[in-house]
C-alpha cells in the first residue's frame, strides 16, 4: 500500500513538472527574429563585434559558440526579455565562414542560428574617400529617374506612388541612378552623394529618406541592397566614388524597434517627447545651462522623428557598427551625416575615430548648418577647442561660403563677400577638406535664388569650381532647374525631366531643353572637365586679391603652372589693369582662357565682357 501510494505520488510530481515546463513548441515559444548586424567580416582592426538579438523571450537563453578565432566576451539580457547583446571577439587570425550560434535553456540546445564571417576584400582599408580631386553630384533619388516602374508601390510600404503630390513618392530609384551613369561620367562627375536609401516605411513624406525605419535594409521602392551594392560598384567602372546619407540624430516612428524598445533610454524623452529647441550653439558654448543643452540633443525634429539616445552604449555601438557594415558592404568612398550637432557630441566623436581607423583614407563630411565659421570649424578634425573637445571628422559642408556665393551674386559689390569668407579659412584646421556649393536638396535653388540669370550662375559656378574645397553640384543645377523654399521642401526636390517614361523634355539627352538650359549644361560640363586633370586646383596653393571695381581676382597655382581666375559683376564691359597683381604674374606674359580657347596676349589690360568670368592658363 505504501509503495502504491508513493508510486502515484512520484507520478503526480513529474506530472506538476511536466505541465509547469513549457515545450519548445509552446505559443510562447522562444523566438529569434532578427540578428544585426546580419553578418560580418574578418581582418578589422577592432577585434569586437557586438550583436543585437532580438525575438520572444530571447534574454532566457544562453548563447554558445564553437568556433576557431571566434571568443564568447560575454553576453547581456536587457530590461526587455526580447533583446540580447552578444559581445564577440574575433581573432586577426579568423578565417572567414559560418558557424552556429547556439541558444540553450536548462543545458539544452533550443534555438540555433547560423551567423557568416566574410572575408574582406584585397585593399579595403586602404580605400581612397572622395576629395579634392572631385566634383561630388548630390541626388535625391525618388526625383531623379525612375528606372524600374515595377518598384513604385510595394505592398508592404505604407505610402504608394503619387507624382502628383510635391511631397509624395514619385517613383525614381536606384536603377534609375545606375542608367544615367554615363551621363554623370560625360559631365564631369566624379562622386554621387546619394539622399538616404535606407528603409522608409512611413505613411507620408517617406520620399526623402530621413525618417529610418530599418538600418540594415534599402527601400523596396528604391530597389535591394544588392541593387545599392551593384550601383556603387558600375559607378566605380566610371571612375565615380559613392557616398551615402546617413542620419544617427534621429529614426523614423515606424521604425521595427519603436513598437517593442529594447531599453527605456533607448529614445530620447519617450513617449513624453519635447521638440528640439534648435539651438546648436550649446554645444560649443562656455557657459551653457545643461537643461539647454540637453533641450537640444535630446529634442524630436518632428513627432514622427524619435531622437536616439547615442549616450546608450549599445545603441551607440550599434550605430558605429551600421556604418562600418555599409562601407564594406557597398564599397562606399565616403559618408555624409546629416544633422551633425544635434546627437551626443562625445559618441560622434568616437563614431568618427573608429571608422577613421579602419579605413584611414577615407572622407566623412558632417552637416553643420551654419553660417558661422568658427561654429562650423569646431567639429573638424584637428581643430583645438577651448573646452579641450576633439574629433576625427575629416570634412563639414561649407554654409559660410554658401550663403557667401548667394549674397555675392545678388548684392551689389557683393564679391566681397567670398574673399570675406574665405579670409577667415585659418579657424579651419584643413579648409581645403570642405565641401562646397551652391545650393542643396535643403535650400533654395541657386537659379532661383539669383533671379534666373544665367550669367550670375556661370560666374558662381567658375568660383566653385577653382577656388579651394571639394565642390558639389545639386542635380539638375546644370540644365537650371528652379525652386522657392517658401513653396515648400517639395518643390526644391521637382523630378529630373527625362528620368520618366513620356517626358517631353529630357535633361541627360538635351532633347525639349532651352538655348540658355544647354548653354548652362555645356559650360559646366566643360569646365569640370577641365578641372578633373588640374592638379594646381586640387592641392595646389590660393592666393587672392581684394575685390575692386567689382572684380574679384585669384590665382591658383603649385611649383609646375599657374591659374588666374577672374570674377567680373560689373554690368559692362571693363578693361582689368593688372599691375596689382604683379607678384602673381611675374614671368608670365601670355594666356590661354579656359572656356574660350582664346589667347590673350596682353596680360597688363584685360578686356572683360559685362558679367563674365576667365580661367586663364597663364604661360
Amino acid at each position: 500500500m505504501k509503495i502504491k501510494q508513493l508510486t502515484i505520488r512520484i507520478i503526480a510530481f513529474l506530472l506538476i513538472i511536466s505541465i509547469n515546463e513549457k515545450p519548445v513548441n509552446a505559443a510562447n515559444k522562444t523566438t529569434i527574429n532578427r540578428i544585426e548586424p546580419p553578418f560580418w567580416w574578418t581582418e578589422f582592426k577592432n577585434p569586437s563585434l557586438q550583436l543585437m538579438v532580438y525575438g520572444e523571450r530571447i534574454s532566457e537563453t544562453r548563447p554558445e559558440i564553437n568556433y576557431d578565432g571566434v571568443e564568447l566576451v560575454t553576453f547581456t539580457a536587457v530590461e526587455n526579455p526580447n533583446y540580447l547583446f552578444i559581445d564577440l571577439r574575433l581573432s586577426p587570425k579568423v578565417k572567414a565562414g559560418t558557424f552556429d550560434i547556439v541558444f540553450k535553456q536548462n543545458g539544452k540546445i533550443i534555438l540555433s542560428a547560423p551567423y557568416e564571417l566574410k572575408a574582406r576584400q584585397n585593399g579595403s582599408s586602404e580605400r581612397v574617400g572622395f576629395n579634392t580631386s572631385d566634383v561630388m553630384y548630390l541626388i535625391m533619388p525618388d526625383r531623379f529617374a525612375n528606372g524600374d516602374p515595377s518598384n513604385d508601390s510595394k505592398p508592404d510600404q505604407l505610402e504608394k506612388v503619387n507624382r502628383i503630390n510635391p511631397n509624395g513618392r514619385h517613383g525614381g530609384d536606384l536603377k534609375g541612378i545606375q542608367d544615367n551613369l554615363d551621363y554623370l561620367k560625360e559631365n564631369g562627375y566624379t562622386a554621387i552623394w546619394v539622399n538616404p536609401v535606407l528603409e522608409n516605411n512611413m505613411p507620408e513624406f517617406s520620399y526623402h529618406g530621413y525618417s529610418t525605419t530599418d538600418f540594415y535594409k534599402v527601400d523596396s521602392r528604391f530597389g535591394t541592397n544588392a541593387d545599392y551594392q551593384q550601383l556603387s560598384a558600375e559607378a566605380k567602372k566610371r571612375g565615380i566614388k559613392m557616398v551615402m546619407d546617413m542620419i544617427f540624430n534621429h529614426c523614423g516612428s515606424s521604425h521595427w524597434w519603436m513598437k517593442d524598445m529594447p531599453m527605456k533610454d533607448w529614445i530620447n524623452g519617450f513617449p513624453n517627447y519635447k521638440i528640439t529647441n534648435h539651438r546648436k550653439s550649446v554645444t560649443q558654448d562656455p557657459y551653457v545651462a545643461e537643461v539647454d543643452s540637453r533641450e537640444l540633443t535630446d529634442g524630436w525634429f518632428v513627432p514622427t522623428m524619435p531622437d536616439l539616445n547615442q549616450r546608450n552604449p549599445y545603441l551607440a555601438k550599434y550605430l558605429i557598427q551600421n556604418s562600418i557594415w555599409w562601407i564594406e558592404y557597398a564599397g562606399l568612398d565616403g559618408i555624409r551625416m546629416d544633422t551633425y550637432p544635434y546627437p551626443d557630441k562625445l559618441m560622434m566623436a568616437d563614431w568618427t575615430c573608429k571608422v577613421m581607423e579602419e579605413y584611414p583614407n577615407f572622407n566623412i563630411v558632417g552637416e553643420e548648418w551654419n553660417l558661422n565659421q568658427a561654429a562650423v570649424s569646431f567639429w573638424q578634425k584637428g581643430k583645438i577647442n577651448p573646452n579641450g573637445y576633439t574629433s576625427c571628422l575629416p570634412s563639414l559642408m561649407d554654409f559660410p561660403i554658401q550663403d557667401a556665393i548667394v549674397r555675392a551674386m545678388n548684392e551689389n559689390y557683393g564679391l566681397n563677400r567670398l574673399y570675406e569668407t574665405l579670409a577667415l579659412d585659418h579657424l579651419y584646421p584643413k579648409a581645403d577638406n570642405l565641401v562646397i556649393f551652391a545650393d542643396n536638396h535643403d535650400t533654395e535653388r541657386f537659379f532661383t535664388a539669383i533671379g534666373e540669370d544665367v550669367s550670375k550662375l556661370k560666374t558662381a559656378v567658375t568660383f566653385l569650381m577653382t577656388t579651394r574645397g571639394i565642390p558639389q553640384v545639386y542635380y539638375g543645377g546644370e540644365i537650371l532647374m528652379t525652386g522657392f523654399k517658401r513653396e515648400g521642401d517639395g518643390f526644391l526636390r521637382k523630378d529630373f525631366p527625362g528620368g520618366w517614361q513620356g517626358d517631353q523634355v529630357n535633361g541627360f539627352t538635351g532633347v525639349g531643353l532651352t538655348s540658355a538650359q544647354l548653354d548652362a549644361q555645356q559650360f559646366m560640363k566643360k569646365l569640370i572637365n577641365w578641372r578633373k586633370g588640374k592638379d594646381l586646383i586640387h592641392n595646389g596653393m590660393l592666393k587672392h586679391y581684394y575685390p575692386k571695381d567689382n572684380f574679384y581676382v585669384y590665382f591658383r597655382y603649385n611649383e609646375k603652372e599657374t591659374v588666374m581666375v577672374i570674377l567680373n559683376m560689373n554690368s559692362e564691359e571693363k578693361t582689368i589693369n593688372t599691375n596689382r597683381f604683379a607678384e602673381s604674374l611675374k614671368g608670365f606674359t601670355s594666356a590661354k582662357e579656359v572656356m574660350s580657347g582664346k589667347i590673350v596676349n596682353d596680360l597688363n589690360n584685360i578686356v572683360m565682357p559685362a558679367k563674365t568670368s576667365m580661367v586663364l592658363e597663364l604661360k
